[in-house]
């Protein structure tokens, strides 16, 4: 019976969705965490302030203060996947999607499926994060890979590809001051860290020596803060900042050290409306690298917004707007089992405004006690 359900709640969401061009590219000012969630995705990645789940640790560690229950949930996996690569190893069926998403971690799967698709890229992450959490702290331990590949349409184009893998444990407080009306929090995390950005022959099948990649750990800190009325619509501000303390990271690899985490800072504006006894709306707006450590990439990119529909606190329906592109999700969630489907959209042009679009997909499930 969830099997059904699950396929046709993926499919409304794939039906929306619009043709991608790409290159090859992090977005690393606009969608900054280490681990990404379906929810805040549904919500255009506005979220600092809404931030209430084990999640808050990525993306404003304060939220710690707003858990409403203690658990253990060993279960935790986020995977997403681009319109592109799941047009290519499914010829559009949907049935067929799990089945063949997996070449998309391959290097070489990937360049198979290119190399009579050029012109496309490919984009694929999955996350785990086992953890424990209760209000006001949070342990666990975070992996995350994300790759991306493309092969051009010129004559003598090269097969393109890149990929970032991060595990390490991490650890969340927050205190709160004056009833709760101000939450301060900081995270961090111990992160290693494999990043590759390479070319080959695009006829050529690709095997890639340990020694190729770019290896080495930094302890990445996080400190926010939010401070909420308590007046009607809870208006709140919060503000949050990646890399604090500007670590950067070791080089463990004749390949060189992994990219510097950059030191950006996220502030955010909300407002909650209560519509009925058991139905609320959260309105937000966020503006990413307020401090502007990404000039490259235009300002009006970094303008977030997004609304969850709470009914009953079990089932959530999302929409937002970032980077440029719409974005939404339907959410399910229990004290054993928290279930989001999502999709939403990066711009990978480098500095423009609704330049090129890669549409996403992505489930996150939690589950435990």
């Amino acid at each position: 019976m969830k099997t059904p359900l699950i396929s046709l709640l993926f499919f409304v969401i794939i039906i929306i969705t619009t043709d991608a061009k790409a290159i090859i590219r992090f977005e690393d000012a606009t969608f900054p965490e280490l681990v990404t969630s379906g929810r805040p995705l549904a919500m255009g990645n506005a979220f600092i302030c809404k931030a209430d789940d084990a999640s808050s640790v990525f993306y404003n560690p304060a939220g710690l203060g707003s858990v409403r229950l203690t658990h253990l949930h060993l279960n935790n996996f986020h995977l997403e996947a681009n319109k592109n690569l799941i047009d290519l190893s499914s010829g559009g069926n949907v049935s067929y999607i799990g089945e063949n998403i997996s070449k998309g971690f391959s290097f070489e799967g990937t360049r198979q499926l290119l190399i009579v698709n050029r012109g496309k890229m490919t984009h694929v992450r999955a996350n785990a994060a086992p953890n424990l959490t209760t209000r006001y702290i949070s342990i666990g331990y975070l992996y995350s890979l994300q790759k991306r590949a493309t092969i051009g349409i010129k004559e003598d184009a090269l097969y393109e590809f890149s990929s970032r893998q991060d595990h390490g444990p991490f650890a969340g407080v927050t205190l709160a001051l004056f009833g709760g009306i101000l939450k301060l929090g900081a995270s961090g995390a111990y992160v290693n860290r494999k990043e590759l950005l390479a070319e080959r022959e695009r006829e050529t099948p690709v095997e890639i020596e340990d020694g190729e990649y770019q290896k080495g750990a930094a302890w990445i800190s996080m400190v926010g803060a939010k401070m909420t009325l308590p007046v009607a619509l809870l208006p709140t501000v919060a503000v949050n900042s990646h890399n604090t303390f500007n670590s950067e990271f070791s080089q463990e690899s004749d390949a060189g050290r992994p990219s510097k985490i950059r030191q950006s800072v996220d502030v955010g504006l909300s407002f909650t409306p209560q519509l009925g006894k058991f139905v609320r709306l959260h309105i937000e707006g966020n503006f990413k690298d307020a401090n502007n450590r990404f000039p490259e990439v235009s300002g009006t990119r970094k303008a977030m917004a997004g609304m969850e529909l709470d009914l009953g606190r079990f089932l959530f329906l999302r929409a937002g707007y970032g980077d440029g592109f719409g974005s939404g999700g339907i959410g399910l969630k229990s004290r054993k089992l928290e279930f989001d489907l999502s999709t939403y959209a990066v711009d990978t042009t480098s500095n423009e405004f609704r330049g090129e679009e890669d549409r996403r997909f992505s489930m996150t499930v939690s589950a435990g006690i």
